[in-house]
């Protein structure tokens, strides 16, 4: 119930985020663990639940594929209370053929600039910590493409990163053909945001 509110969501927050000029392609991933020290973030085992875009349309499932990446180093701020971590890293797509998504590495890339790593509070004194981050590399036909990403993860209660949580949900979004316009990290971020306060409410609703 409170994974296909979560889904749902996503799709009317992140879908229509297409403030990409010319064609883009975007990703949403599930699940996941990401882990790490001040050394970076590495995300790993989270599986691609919808991919719009790619081959005419939306294509939807439990397991299209997967998403994985690590991030360099802290460079400001704290794991605990957010901050900042270095560019670089490596950053992959992979797809296993269902509904025409290709098999194989979609995109393979690393990040382009500073990754911002933000502690959500909520209203209630929980912790939701969102990861958001520019992507340069390279598209399964072998041009040069880039794009943006935002993950979220699950509710921490009221404690806080302790070198290991999971993702609730993460959109990407993989520009084809042309630039990503300026403000698009900053509209996926806040669309995130408002997922994390939805998530919040549903478990409230599910535990009464």
């Amino acid at each position: 119930m409170i994974r296909s509110t979560v889904f749902l969501t996503i799709l009317v927050l992140a879908l229509p985020l297409a403030a990409f000029a010319g064609s883009s392609v975007d990703f949403t991933n599930s699940g996941g663990t990401l882990a790490g020290s001040t050394s970076g973030l590495t995300l790993s085992g989270s599986t691609l639940i919808a991919v719009n875009g790619l081959g005419g349309g939306l294509i939807t499932g439990d397991s299209l594929g997967t998403l994985s990446f690590s991030t360099g180093a802290l460079s400001s701020g704290s794991l605990q209370m957010g901050g900042t971590f270095a560019a670089g890293g490596t950053f992959e797509i992979t797809g296993n053929g269902t509904g025409g998504i290709p098999t194989g590495i979609i995109f393979n890339g690393s990040f382009t600039g500073p990754v911002s790593w933000t502690l959500v509070t909520l209203a209630n004194g929980t912790h939701n910590y969102t990861l958001t981050g520019s992507l340069t590399g390279t598209w399964y036909n072998g041009t040069t493409v880039q794009g943006a990403t935002v993950q979220l993860t699950i509710n921490t209660g009221k404690g806080f990163f302790n070198g290991s949580t999971t993702i609730s949900s993460g959109d990407t979004n993989i520009t084809t053909t042309a630039t990503p316009e300026p403000g698009t990290l900053g509209l996926l971020g806040m669309g995130f945001i408002g997922i994390a306060s939805i998530v919040r409410r549903k478990m409230k609703s599910v535990r009464t």
